[in-house]
């Protein structure tokens, strides 16, 4: 999620001093491919982006899906010299490309930024741990309304955001690791609660959200033993 930080540094501003132009994509355009050389970090300005990776065994799964003042492709900068998943526009979007170079000389030169861009891959970090322990503990139900809260930017810093980009259910259903026929059935059984409206983009209604909270487990504090 994007952080109040990140969005009170006006990082386009700092895009456009040192020169760096937005680059328009199309719907379904790759960004970046498993197997290309990682030598740049990317920000979206407008759109989303699904991060997927391919298997030996041609198996895919969607590992992220990033949306607006999010940075992706960072990898990089810890020394990975390939990228290891594929990086795919879902909507329109609106991308630029900063050299590996360009961002380590920002990151020294400009403690603002840095401090952005730190708290940028804190956020993520917590949301990867966040999405591990959905996939080891709920049930492929649960993460689907997880998900779906996600894309609705339901407590983001920004707001939610009900009407989700047209996203397929084979999409959703490599995001939460089950079958297209599982997501289908549960976006019905939410429609039919209320708790969703679809007819070709969804519209995710505060009772999910709620319904979700309801759900939460209750987590005993450890106490220490005599």
């Amino acid at each position: 999620m994007t952080s109040k930080r990140l969005q009170q540094f006006d990082v386009q501003t700092l895009l456009a001093k040192i020169g760096e132009k937005e680059i328009e994509y199309e719907p379904g355009t790759d960004v970046f491919s498993q197997g290309d050389t990682a030598d740049a970090v990317f920000y979206i300005s407008k759109g989303k982006v699904k991060i997927r990776v391919l298997s030996d065994q041609g198996k895919e799964a969607v590992v992220a899906l990033l949306g607006e003042e999010q940075f992706f492709g960072e990898s990089c900068l810890v020394g990975q010299l390939q990228r290891i998943a594929t990086a795919t526009t879902i909507t329109a979007a609106s991308i630029t490309r900063i050299a590996k170079s360009e961002i380590v000389r920002m990151i020294h030169a400009d403690p603002a930024f840095s401090e952005s861009f730190i708290i940028h891959l804190l956020n993520r970090a917590v949301r990867t741990e966040a999405d591990l322990v959905d996939q080891l503990f709920n049930s492929s139900e649960k993460r689907l309304a997880r998900t779906l809260l996600l894309l609705a930017n339901f407590g983001s810093d920004s707001g939610p955001q009900p009407v989700i980009a047209k996203i397929s259910q084979e999409t959703l259903a490599q995001m939460i690791g089950t079958t297209r026929g599982r997501v289908s059935f549960f976006m019905n059984k939410f429609r039919k609660l209320g708790f969703i409206s679809y007819n070709g983009r969804i519209e995710v209604h505060q009772s999910l959200l709620n319904a979700v909270l309801h759900d939460q487990p209750h987590v005993a504090p450890q106490t220490k033993e005599e």
